[in-house]
């Protein structure tokens, strides 16, 4: 094998190492959690009491379950309104909202 071989060849690997580590880089930091957004069963991660991990939250909405979220887009999540017809929203922090007895 040549040298010019050798040497394209090491520099595609670092490339492509270089690459593989800023797109999971940027994938990291790209999301965020979102409290209150989540379905019956399908929340990321624990909050607070009636949740203990992933999967675990008890009902729609439950606002201290969370749910990992493209950054910048929590807020924005159109959920359906409450039963008092209130809008609910996604937030940053536990909510105090829809949580189970």
């Amino acid at each position: 094998m040549s040298n010019t071989i050798k040497t394209v060849a090491l520099v595609s690997a670092v490339a492509a190492s270089f690459a593989a580590h800023a797109t999971s880089a940027a994938a990291d930091g790209a999301k965020e959690k979102c409290f209150g957004v989540s379905l019956a069963g399908a929340n990321d991660c624990a909050a607070g009491p009636g949740t203990t991990c992933a999967g675990t939250s008890k009902v729609d909405y439950q606002g201290n379950a969370w749910t990992l979220v493209d950054a910048g887009t929590c807020a924005d999540i159109e959920l359906p309104a409450m039963a008092d017809g209130g809008k609910r929203m996604g937030s940053l922090e536990e909510l105090k909202r829809d949580i189970p007895m």
